[in-house]
């Protein structure tokens, strides 16, 4: 049995068998053909936090593959207050197939995964969210194809999706530069956890974001506060002003440049409204994507590949 917790011990080949699935079940879905391939199977959706794609994109997802989905709100339904974690998770798989949590604490992920006997997915935590990369890299090699000499710049904060970003870029062998305020770069003990990845390419870090995209290919960006980091808005919003994503920074990159926001944004502030809703943008198909490879995935881990 596989979990999905934060893409660090799939490898190369997996990730390309998931984007690969991923463009079959797309093709499919654009087709109108059905793939019932998960029929019978149960999806249960554990939300300590909100969410528009994550949520809907797996349920969706999995009633596109034929399957029937339960949603918990984690506070409501106890999640480590009325039950623990690990009660929790072994009932839990007692009537679903997988599951996916969005928690704010990573631990709560591992924790769970330990002792469910059914697939975990990291649907989003503090310190990862490996879905949104997985569809990202599949918006990615729609666009240009194949990964091979890309750039990915990531102008930001060094958050759960900038690290999740870089796992698998370094995975791939795309390189990958965050642009961010010194002290909103990537910590420590990531910084060793992707040394020994062992990457093509070293994780390059700057707070100069002009020079980072100029050989961009996806720059991308996200809130600088996220859900939890509220008290630090004036400190962030000072601190991030320089590295907005603007027309102004978009004439230090390569014509062929496109723009990537995991969303939701907010608008003025990381990315301006011109470039969000710019001819560069392709955070719709970047969403739209969260489905198609959540679809592969789900099908990936419970052994019911088309």
């Amino acid at each position: 049995m596989r979990n999905f917790l934060d893409l660090l011990d799939l490898t190369a080949d997996e990730i390309i068998l998931l984007l690969d699935q991923a463009e079959r079940l797309k093709k499919a879905h654009v087709a109108g053909e059905k793939t019932p391939i998960l029929l019978g199977r149960v999806l249960g959706l554990i939300f300590e936090k909100p969410s528009l794609r994550t949520r809907v994109s797996f349920e969706a997802a999995m009633a596109q593959l034929g399957g029937a989905s339960v949603f918990l709100a984690g506070a409501e339904a106890g999640l480590g207050t009325r039950e623990t974690v690990p009660d929790f998770a072994r009932v839990m798989s007692q009537y679903v197939d997988v599951v996916v949590l969005r928690t704010y604490h990573h631990a709560t992920v591992e924790t769970f995964a330990r002792h469910a006997s059914v697939p975990v997915i990291n649907g989003l935590s503090d310190y990862y969210h490996p879905c949104q990369a997985l569809g990202d890299l599949l918006t990615m090699r729609e666009i240009f194809g194949d990964f091979e000499g890309r750039t990915m710049v990531f102008v930001g904060d060094g958050n759960n999706v900038a690290r999740s970003l870089a796992v698998i870029c370094a995975k791939l062998g795309i390189r990958f530069i965050l642009a961010a305020p010194k002290e909103f770069g990537f910590d420590k003990p990531y910084l060793q956890i992707y040394q020994r990845l062992k990457p093509q390419f070293p994780l390059v870090q700057t707070t100069d974001p002009h020079e980072a995209i100029k050989a961009a290919d996806i720059i991308y960006t996200d809130v600088w506060i996220s859900m939890g980091q509220e008290a630090e808005r004036d400190q962030r919003l000072k601190a991030f002003t320089p590295f907005q994503v603007s027309d102004a920074l978009l004439a230090s990159a390569p014509s062929h440049a496109q723009v990537m926001h995991c969303l939701p944004a907010r608008r003025g502030e990381e990315i301006t409204e011109g470039v969000l809703d710019g001819p560069r943008s392709v955070v719709i198909q970047q969403a739209g994507n969260r489905m198609h490879a959540q679809k592969a995935l789900l099908a990936w881990l419970l052994g019911c590949n088309s």
